[in-house]
């Protein structure tokens, strides 16, 4: 029997920059012979990949990085793919010294971006640009997408969401890291109502009373609550059920493009152009283009920089919904 080639992948944050890796494990370990994938990453993402059938081990990091590192030497790896490339894993990699293959950042290019709004970046999706990663190793894109496995225990079944939605509904993750990346309460609302379809909200505790507002403001026959109600599996079953899905730039955009549906992604001070709109299914942006100061970071703030945040509140909503059958 030919001896399992060992690969370490290297991914550490956030939710939807690890289900963006997905395409990566999955290539690798189809078409890279007796491929044996880990991949590491911060304990509480684990569950992002516990039932990830092209995973045959996974390594949390829950305390000391170094006390973590030397049980990762006793495996032996043959190989080390980086796809953070950040100063953790650069220490990883100098220290169980094997042969590394690194994701390519482009920092120059956003700062570049975000400060002066001058466009270096690739015309690519970052699922390509990791995909590049293994292309020493001759593994190449299979143009399936990216993969989302929900365990069974997480499975949400149609007579635990209210009657009014059991028949069809519309998946809105108004959640977000930051700030910046979520219309404000009154525009959702305002979206909400331009859908015109039972909806549900979903998203963390932290978007409860967001979500509270909005069900208040369009009754329970338009809108079910479930930010804060459902973990993060369970709100991937609820966006697996949903007829279509709108969402900020989260990690439930990515969930919702494993599960090909068509996405609605709403953008603010982030932008498409970095490369993380949604992979492989059908998509519809809706972003502020009329602005010299998006996008002002790659990432987000508590708070609109330039405190107007027109980047979300002069968001014009003028798309035309064609899966609804009830939408006007």
């Amino acid at each position: 029997m030919n001896k399992p080639v060992k690969f370490l992948i290297l991914r550490f944050s956030s939710i939807g920059d690890i289900v963006l890796t997905t395409p990566v494990v999955r290539c690798l370990k189809q078409q890279y012979p007796n491929a044996e994938i880990h991949y590491f990453t911060k304990k509480k993402f684990g569950f992002l990949l516990e039932d990830n059938p092209y995973i045959d081990k996974t390594w949390l990091l829950d305390g000391s990085l170094n006390a973590m590192i030397k049980e990762l030497r006793t495996e032996n790896f043959d190989y080390i793919i980086d796809l953070h490339t950040n100063l953790r894993t650069l220490h990883i990699k100098l220290a169980l010294f094997r042969r590394s293959y690194s994701f390519k950042k482009l920092n120059v290019q956003k700062w570049l971006q975000t400060q002066f709004k001058i466009n270096y970046l690739p015309d690519i999706h970052i699922v390509d640009r990791y995909l590049e990663t293994l292309k020493p190793l001759n593994v190449i894109n299979d143009d399936l997408g990216l993969d989302y496995f929900i365990p069974y225990k997480d499975k949400v079944e149609r007579d635990w969401i209210p009657q009014t939605h059991r028949k069809n509904f519309v998946a809105y993750a108004i959640g977000g890291q930051h700030t910046t990346k979520k219309l404000p309460v009154p525009r959702m609302i305002e979206l909400c109502r331009k859908i015109n379809f039972p909806i549900i909200l979903l998203g963390g505790k932290e978007d409860f009373e967001a979500g509270e507002e909005i069900a208040k403001a369009l009754g329970d026959q338009l809108i079910f609550n479930g930010c804060g109600k459902y973990n993060f599996n369970q709100s991937a079953s609820l966006v697996e059920q949903s007829m279509i899905v709108f969402s900020h730039d989260t990690g439930l955009m990515h969930v919702a493009s494993a599960f090909k549906k068509k996405v609605y992604s709403i953008w603010g001070n982030t932008v498409p152009a970095f490369g993380m709109y949604p992979y492989k299914t059908a998509f519809e942006v809706i972003e502020n283009n009329n602005l010299d100061c998006r996008p002002c970071s790659k990432i987000g703030y508590k708070e609109c920089p330039k405190k107007h945040f027109n980047c979300m509140n002069q968001l014009s909503f003028d798309f035309d919904i064609k899966e609804l059958p009830n939408s006007k």
